[in-house]
């Protein structure tokens, strides 16, 4: 039984300009991969998995690199489809947050459902391992789908309180599936697995 994990990817140049998932990651994103591809711990995975979205590619593309690996973009792993509102500020978007995760089959402004989103990483992930089980897989993709597929593989009901830390993204935790199971809460790129 192959140990994966699920990293998002740290902080991103914002721009109310341009679509969310075409913005890359900032110098502080950028530094922080940077501190986690120089990480021991890394080196036990053998494929990278990336969303479609450039901000994950990037922090995919920069471990694949430290690892001497090619990386995957696979369709289905992007974040919850926020385009009826695009851009949000901090709070409005925490609010719209709050409620997306709340109210799991219904749609909050317009944007994808929480058990649609869930579903589709879900189903992304599995297909992906499907391909290779027994390669320990690093997925790099999204906070909002992240926390969906940890509630998934640890059984736990869709709520905002599984969220990733409050750190601007680049936090990681541990899963198999088959048996599903949650190796370790959500933990910041800068420290290695607990387990």
């Amino acid at each position: 039984m192959s140990r994966h994990a699920y990293l998002t990817h740290p902080q991103v140049k914002i721009d109310p300009a341009v679509p969310v998932p075409d913005w890359g990651l900032s110098e502080v994103g950028a530094a922080r991969m940077r501190v986690l591809c120089a990480s021991p711990w890394i080196a036990r995975f053998g494929r990278i998995v990336s969303s479609e979205e450039v901000k994950a590619r990037e922090a995919a593309a920069m471990v694949a690199a430290a690892l001497g690996l090619s990386f995957e973009v696979r369709a289905g792993m992007h974040e919850n489809d926020r385009s009826a509102t695009g851009f949000l500020p901090p709070p409005e978007f925490e609010a719209t947050a709050d409620a997306f995760f709340a109210a799991p089959d219904v749609s909050i402004r317009g944007w994808e459902k929480a058990r649609d989103a869930q579903a589709r990483i879900v189903a992304a992930v599995r297909a992906a391992l499907a391909q290779a089980p027994e390669t320990p897989t690093l997925f790099v993709g999204h906070g909002g789908v992240g926390t969906l597929l940890k509630c998934a593989v640890s059984g736990r009901a869709i709520a905002r309180i599984e969220d990733q830390l409050p750190n601007g993204g680049g936090n990681h935790y541990a899963f198999t599936l088959q048996p599903d199971a949650l190796l370790h809460e959500w933990t910041a790129l800068e420290n290695p697995p607990p387990v």
